[in-house]
């Protein structure tokens, strides 16, 4: 039998019908590094709670949490830790885990196999979407989505994110989709699966840590957190069993330069499909590559600043839910 264990903070939530927001783990174990960080003066002055004498995976996490908490909902950062799918961690879980180096990268697939071998692992978008749906969490936010690859007409590289949104009834908070996506392609296989997708406050789609593309126009827009509260349970009512997609852009501060990036990305893959890089591996190479290639400080200040962005929507959105 699967092994679930919730903090007390967020069983008694759920019982008492409060706002809870699940958060991602995989950012901790496979984005951020476990070193400290310091960070620029403007970030600072954004996120003044910013603690450069942690590691930075844990600054985040708590960053997250700490944003949900004060947009008036509980956080719930999901994770599997040896083989026990934890909904929600105490301080001491997460320090311990953010300091684990061995820790596997979870999707849906792998979640058996992690629980049955009592691994430890960060869960992705589609893993800690299936499991907020199975504790009950109707509202995740994470940084960007994964969606459909470059070049899928040879791979058939598609995200395990797109399914599980499609078939688990939560609504993901997010920057959009990864600029190393095919957006346009990843747009249509939105559509296919019938998943809802608003722009907040506009109807751009957004590019993870890169101003949105005015190309590609999204198919509605909600312009304040009430708004998304009533289009999602109105989605509910017709289609119980499918998530949707709520998509803010970065934050205008931080949000990276596009021409640079493209650039910086095209050499980026060409380099992957030298090294015969392929599959699960693709991402985190080409993010990697992404952050040298350019500002790895701005890089890394921006998937920070969207993620506590996100994490603070997705709480507004839950207390309207809730109220």
């Amino acid at each position: 039998m699967t092994s679930w264990h919730a903090t007390d903070e967020v069983a008694e939530a759920l019982r008492d019908g409060r706002p809870v927001v699940a958060l991602e783990s995989t950012i901790l174990t496979h984005g951020l590094a476990r070193e400290p960080r310091a960070m620029s003066a403007k970030f600072v002055t954004a996120f003044p709670k910013w603690d450069a004498n942690r590691p930075a995976n844990l600054a985040a996490a708590l960053g997250a949490e700490a944003a949900v908490r004060a947009s008036g909902a509980v956080p719930a950062t999901i994770a599997i830790i040896d083989g026990r799918v934890c909904v929600g961690l105490t301080s001491t879980q997460l320090e311990q885990f953010c300091a684990n180096d061995g820790a596997s990268k979870v999707s849906l697939r792998d979640l058996g196999s992690a629980i049955a071998h009592q691994r430890t692992g960060g869960t992705t978008v589609a893993s800690t979407s299936c499991i907020a749906a199975m504790s009950g969490i109707s509202l995740f936010a994470t940084g960007g989505i994964g969606g459909v690859h470059r070049g899928w007409s040879k791979t058939l590289d598609f995200s395990a994110d797109l399914m599980a949104i499609a078939t688990h009834p939560v609504l993901v908070v997010s920057a959009g989709a990864k600029i190393l996506l095919d957006l346009p392609a990843t747009l249509e296989a939105l559509e296919t699966l019938g998943i809802p997708t608003l722009g907040f406050g506009s109807r751009f789609f957004p590019r993870f840590t890169v101003s949105p593309d005015q190309n590609l126009l999204l198919p509605d827009q909600v312009q304040d957190a009430a708004e998304a509260a009533r289009v999602v349970a109105a989605h509910w009512s017709v289609r119980p069993s499918c998530g949707a997609l709520l998509m803010q852009a970065c934050p205008e501060t931080f949000a990276l330069p596009a021409e640079q990036t493209e650039h910086a990305l095209e050499t980026a893959m060409v380099d992957a499909q030298a090294l015969g890089i392929r599959g699960a591996a693709t991402t985190p190479f080409l993010l990697a590559r992404l952050a040298s290639s350019t500002n790895g400080q701005e890089v890394v200040e921006a998937n920070l600043a969207l993620l506590f962005a996100n994490a603070s929507l997705a709480a507004k959105v839950a207390c309207a839910m809730s109220d």
